[in-house]
């Protein structure tokens, strides 16, 4: 008998090898009904065209003795016809029946191939590969599906055909090839030709090789013929080939599976398996024969039942019936055409009537059926074929505008998946093995919109009209446009619900795989998916990776919503079973996780560097703070493996993935097994962990010995963990507190989430955003040729036919990017996604404020969570806006400042050593306090973490990136400075910005608290004052020196007879040491405001020295920029690319700043200090100062002022830039230093040479050295020992310095 046991509404039946009737059972089996009823009842399952012909007393009598006998015949009849039929249909084609690409002979370049033979992939500059078999007469075709849209050249080509590097299928004489990347059709020469594709197209290559033409069709629409009268006769056959760049990929169709677009008239490459091809339709057939009726035993007669509801009820004649069908059908259904023509085709008829999937259980028994009576491997290859079509069909179908075809597949997914068993074997083998299903929760941009239908359901387009000076859209708007625009967003919406409805399927098939409830065969299916998921990211996260197995980071985008939307339902709805849990609102990852050793972050940086590293340097941390010991042989073992881990990586990648530990011995450490694992987690794969007593809860005094279990080999209580075992938790520490978050699980997939959001997600993010650009760029253009028009004059038809033409050239344009653009905006950019990477941010700014507290063992937590906090942060500051506000955001403004604090803290936090996540953290918060509302936020953080960050920015500028602290107090000083509250310079404003977005181009927004803080730290303490400014005005000399020996070179390659071309490199240096200088001023310009005393109070240390510091420097700069007819003036004249922000007025009116500041706004006894060491520097020039007034010294004497055509730079010519009150300053500051330095002149006595310090010759001898007693001034002795104690002269060590007088006798 058949074992059957039920529960709940379906049926599942214990899996046992079956045997058909035997004689010596014939007689009982026919017992089971009688034997007319049986006759009729398979009669009508398997009805032949005799019997339908006669009556049912006049037919031979069926039962199971001749069942068998009878159903050969059936499959049989008609057959012999087909074999003559298809042994004719070969001529005209050579080469193997079965067509696969040339792997061994038949390529040029570098190529990975798929297992099948059909899928390649480009790993060369441009390679070439073409199939086994070809064609010399009739009528030919074969279907390639575009997986990537880079450079392909896909076509036809001789044997002859030689392929290199450089050239490929379409550049020889006897090949041809249609580009769908650069719309053209090659043969040597190349024409226009067809229309752009786009990754999940088909492109279909057709040749009559009776008419010689070569034709191509797009998505099964013809793009008409491409070649003609092509070379054709003898010894000449045509191969399907194809020549792809670097990474790009497709796979090929010649038959081996059902053709999406076939041609009539046309024959595909490999012939299909007609036999086969009948016998499983009429099995199939019969199958459903058997599942629309039933007998009524009592009565003895059939009845017609409704096939959608028919359930196995264990019937033994019914069983039986179908064993003898599937015994037959179940071989067949190993192949690849079969499944996908007969077997897909049936499952998606069946939900072809709409409503849930739920209510089409018929799948769900049916594969009952196959597990039941298809052995193992059978059901598999099936199962494996089935998904493979499945998702093939998905990607590779147009979209239409109900996206119907995209949920037809989906939800026969949804129904296939729902099966436990075929679930987690498709998990376990399949999904993520085989396939990369994260392509069913992907959904395609369509490159066309008028073939996706989006000129139907987007009727009107609307895009900005009204723009600024720098290009920025201007929000008012006329009423006619204000009606545009709502109608274009109501057809946004339309858009965007259809587009809803596909994400929620996806978001089902992923609750599937989540499920943690469906233990009944097995392991719950949400523990295997967390396994492959790992192995997925690893895969994803490694730089070895093969690029035939990266996921694409379009597909990650769509992926990664995907699963935070069934997360947070599972999070949700286990914290309603358990109040105690946390909301996925306030979703964390506990620090321990980055510690215990329980999940695998592979090679993945952490912020204190190497984790072998880690482990020896904080071993007593982890002992004292988290209960975790390590073993030291096994931190031994690791530092040996560091020594050979190259020739150790080769010998990984050969073993075998998961080797099983030995009989009775130690489990194999992971990083055996693993082939893609680095050093960096060698230590967690063998340090590893098992619990000293697992039955009983762990005191905080006992210590845990932690093993790290390798991915595939994590169960269900490894992560959950059970009695006492905190599974993945294991090692809090005291600071972390002990509540209930949510299941395990659901911690480590949003771990995973992170990690995927910082490998491809955050790129793809800015990318897509390029439609956006390219949509304000064309309505710019768009709005300036309609305003050309307008002040076109009439007569001047010839000038207005063009401006026209470009007007409806930049209009068509917008048409289409404009209903581009609604796709990806309700795909990627829509107020929900926005929502998920606003959730990302704050799970981030918690991890990150949790393991902030465990003090040390910080360093444990990997970069991408610092990374992803601030690329989230800066996604929807910059990509999500202006189409969602992020001020709606909840909470946005506490997230804001959290953020600020983080940022703040650890860009100078000790324990983060990885330069490039340093130099971020310092970029973020530059970028931070450019903008008024993050700048805000930063003011709102804790007075002591405010001050904290101010001295971090104070530190010396040596050994350490200063350009970024540098920028930073520059940022907090923009609006307060002399002539400094400009976004951009004077100059530039002709020009329109490349970005409008940049944080270098956003409105002055100064921080007077900031300042404050910066005021009192440098007053309170004068050692760190000094330290600081000294390293200003030293990094000041050097920025200002690199500049000026640039320009020099500059000047002298422009001044070259012969062209010559500077490097742009050059120039961009150039112009960044300009820059510096600048800011650099700026900052000095901020301190003298801030506290004056620094320099002017002359009983504080090292203040008299840095006030001559800062005249020397000040003079040089004047000096070099001033001068007439100098080096400065002729490159600024010459206008370089690159070296736009080189200008007299930001360096000028920085100086300015500082003059004003010690000159005018002091106190009389810092004038005066002031004048004096101006006056003393002997590089001083009163020219310098008329300069900035627009005068020089013939004017100033008297003399004729210049011709008016040569214009002299004058502070006084940027009225908008420079106020009354400022020029009024300035004229001060001239008028004094023309007083005072005339004046200095008359008092001054001759110094003879003797007397002058025979270091600057500048100034008198004023200091003697103790105890060498060699002279210098107080100037130079100063400056010298700030670095170096050594005497200049004799090298002795320096102990004393004193004042020195000359004898008075000696001058005598």
């Amino acid at each position: 008998m058949w074992k059957m046991t039920s529960k709940g509404t379906s049926t599942s039946y214990s899996r046992r090898s079956y045997r058909l009737a035997s004689d010596t059972e014939k007689p009982k089996v026919t017992g089971f009904v009688n034997d007319k009823l049986l006759s009729n009842y398979l009669h009508r399952a398997f009805p032949s065209s005799e019997s339908t012909q006669l009556s049912a007393s006049s037919r031979k009598p069926l039962n199971f003795q001749n069942l068998s006998e009878h159903l050969d015949r059936l499959l049989s009849e008609g057959l012999d016809n087909e074999a003559e039929d298809k042994d004719q249909n070969m001529d005209g084609r050579l080469g193997p029946a079965t067509v696969v690409l040339d792997h061994t002979s038949g390529f040029e370049g570098l190529l990975l191939v798929d297992d099948d033979l059909l899928g390649v992939v480009g790993h060369s500059n441009f390679s070439s590969i073409r199939a086994t078999s070809c064609v010399y007469k009739g009528k030919w075709m074969y279907e390639v599906l575009i997986s990537s849209q880079g450079l392909m050249q896909i076509g036809w080509c001789t044997l002859n055909c030689r392929f290199n590097q450089e050239e490929g299928v379409g550049d020889t004489s006897d090949s041809y090839a249609y580009d769908g990347n650069r719309v053209r059709k090659w043969n040597v020469t190349t024409t226009n030709y067809g229309k752009a594709w786009a990754a999940g197209d088909i492109v279909t290559c057709v040749i009559d090789l009776d008419e010689g033409k070569i034709a191509f069709c797009l998505n099964g629409i013809s793009l008409g013929n491409a070649f003609q009268d092509i070379r054709l006769g003898p010894g000449i056959a045509y191969f399907p080939a194809i020549s792809l760049s670097f990474k790009e990929s497709v796979a090929f169709n010649f038959g081996s599976r059902p053709l999406r677009y076939p041609v009539e008239g046309y024959r595909p490459m490999q012939d299909p398996p007609e036999a086969d091809l009948v016998k499983a339709h009429r099995l199939l057939g019969y199958l459903k024969n058997v599942i629309s009726a039933s007998m009524d035993t009592q009565e003895g007669k059939l009845i017609e039942q409704d096939s959608a509801q028919w359930q196995a009820q264990g019937e033994p004649t019914v069983l039986i019936t179908l064993a003898h069908i599937f015994d037959r059908f179940a071989p067949l259904m190993c192949k690849v055409y079969l499944v996908e023509d007969v077997l897909m085709t049936y499952f998606l008829s069946i939900l072809e009537g709409g409503g849930a999937v739920d209510e089409h259980p018929l799948i769900q028994h049916l594969l009952d059926l196959m597990w039941l009576f298809m052995e193992d491997y059978e059901i598999q290859e099936c199962l494996k074929q089935l998904m493979m079509s499945l998702l093939r069909a998905y990607r590779f179908s147009p979209i239409i505008p109900d996206l119907g075809l995209q949920i037809h597949y989906l939800r026969l997914s949804i129904a296939i998946l729902k099966h436990e068993k075929t679930r987690k074997y498709l998990l376990s083998n399949v999904l993520f093995d085989v396939l990369r299903s994260v392509v069913f929760f992907f959904i395609k941009t369509p490159l066309r919109v008028e073939e996706a239908g989006l000129e139907e359901l987007i009727p009107t387009t609307w895009w900005p009209t009204k723009f600024d000076k720098e290009g920025k859209e201007v929000k008012e708007e006329t009423a006619e446009e204000r009606l545009r625009r709502r109608a274009y967003e109501r057809g946004c919406q339309r858009l965007k619900k259809r587009i809803e409805v596909v994400e929620e399927l996806q978001v089902q098939i992923l609750k599937l795989f989540l499920n943690n409830k469906d233990k009944g065969s097995g392991e719950a299916s949400r523990y295997i998916f967390l396994n492959k998921f790992r192995k997925f990211l690893q895969e994803n996260a490694s730089n070895r990776g093969n690029p035939a197995i990266l996921c694409p980071p379009e597909y990650m985008v769509c992926f990664l919503h995907r699963l935070i939307a069934a997360l947070r339902s599972y999070w949700d709805e286990y914290r309603l079973r358990n109040p105690s849990a946390m909301p996925s609102e306030d979703a964390y990852v506990p620090p321990q996780l980055f510690f215990n050793g329980k999940v695998d972050y592979f090679d993945l940086q952490r912020l204190g560097g190497l984790l072998s590293h880690l482990k020896k340097t904080l071993k007593d941390d982890l002992a004292s703070k988290a209960n975790i010991i390590i073993d030291p042989a096994e931190i031994s073992a690791i530092s040996m493996d560091d020594l050979d881990e190259d020739d150790e990586s080769v010998t990984q990648q050969q073993r075998p993935s998961g080797a099983a530990a030995g009989a009775g011995g130690l489990a194999r450490p992971s990083w055996l097994s693993s082939p893609t694992l680095g050093r960096a987690n060698r230590f967690l794969s063998t340090a590893a962990v098992s619990l000293m007593n697992p039955r009983r809860s762990l005191t905080t005094v006992e210590k845990v010995k932690v093993r790290t279990l390798s991915v595939e080999q994590r169960t269900e209580e490894d992560i959950e963990g059970s009695h006492g075992n905190d599974g993945l938790l294991l090692g809090r520490p005291p600071d972390e507190p002990d509540h209930l978050i949510t299941e395990k699980s659901l911690l480590e997939i949003l771990d995973g989430a992170i990690m995927m959001y910082n490998l491809s997600v955050h790129q793809q993010l800015g990318k897509m955003v390029g439609v956006s650009d390219d949509v304000h760029e064309y309505a710019v253009a768009l709005k300036d040729t309609e305003d050309k028009i307008a002040r076109c004059p009439a007569k001047r038809k010839d000038i207005l036919d063009e401006l026209t033409k470009s007007q409806k050239v930049f209009s068509a344009k917008l048409n289409h990017l404009s209903r581009r653009l609604a796709w990806i905006n309700a795909t990627i950019y829509s107020k929900e996604k926005m929502l998920d990477i606003y959730w990302l941010l704050q799970v981030c700014i918690r991890v990150i404020e949790h393991s902030d507290r465990t003090k040390t063992l910080f360093a444990f937590m990997p970069e991408f969570y610092m990374n992803v906090a601030m690329n989230s942060y800066s996604a929807l500051k910059n990509y999500f806006s202006p189409v969602n506000s992020m001020d709606e955001l909840p909470e946005y403004q506490e997230t804001l400042s959290r953020l600020a604090a983080i940022l703040a803290k650890h860009f100078a936090d000790p324990r983060i050593v990885g330069t490039d996540i340093k130099d971020s953290l310092m970029q973020a918060l530059a970028s931070y306090v450019c903008y008024p509302h993050s700048l805000r936020a930063v003011e709102r953080i804790p007075e002591e973490q405010r001050v904290a960050m101010m001295k971090n920015l104070l530190a010396p500028y040596e050994q350490r990136p200063w350009a970024q602290t540098n920028w930073i107090l520059v940022r907090l000083w923009r609006g307060c400075g002399f002539g400094y509250r400009y976004t951009r310079l004077p100059h530039l404003l002709k020009s329109k910005p490349e970005d409008a977005n940049m944080p270098s181009l956003q409105k002055p927004c100064p921080s007077t608290l900031l300042q404050q803080h910066m005021a009192d730290l440098l007053r309170s303490d004068s050692e760190m004052a000094a330290s600081f400014l000294n390293s200003v005005l030293n990094q000041l000399n050097w920025a200002f020196s690199e500049f000026i020996g640039m320009i020099q070179e500059i000047q002298q390659a422009a001044e070259r007879p012969e062209r010559n071309f500077v490097d742009s490199r050059q120039l961009k240096v150039c112009a960044t040491c300009f820059d510096l200088s600048v800011s650099l001023l700026r900052v000095l310009e901020m301190t003298i405001t801030l506290v004056p005393e620094i320099f002017l109070n002359w009983s504080r240390p090292s203040a008299e020295l840095l006030l001559r510091r800062l005249a020397q420097l000040i003079n040089q700069v004047l000096n070099r920029v001033t001068a007439e007819k100098n080096l400065f003036d002729r490159v600024v004249n010459l206008r370089l690319p690159g070296l736009e922000s080189v200008d007299h007025y930001p360096i000028l009116v920085a100086v300015t700043g500082i003059l004003v500041r010690i000159l005018v706004d002091s106190d009389v006894q810092g004038i005066q200090r002031a004048t004096a060491v101006l006056l003393a520097d002997p590089c001083f020039q009163l020219r310098s100062i008329q300069y900035l007034l627009g005068e020089n010294e013939l004017v100033a004497l008297g003399a004729a002022p210049p011709s008016a055509e040569k214009k002299h730079f004058s502070l006084q010519a940027y009225p908008d830039y420079i106020s009354l009150e400022e020029l009024g300053k300035v004229e001060s500051v001239l008028s004094h230093l023309t007083r005072e330095s005339k004046q200095a002149a008359a008092t001054a006595l001759p110094t003879s040479e003797e007397d002058l310090c025979p270091i600057c010759y500048a100034h008198p001898i004023s200091a003697i050295f103790r105890p060498c007693s060699h002279k210098s001034c107080k100037a130079c002795i100063n400056q010298h020992l700030m670095n170096n104690k050594d005497c200049f002269f004799c090298k002795a060590t320096i102990t004393a310095v004193d004042d020195y007088t000359k004898p008075s006798s000696s001058s005598s």
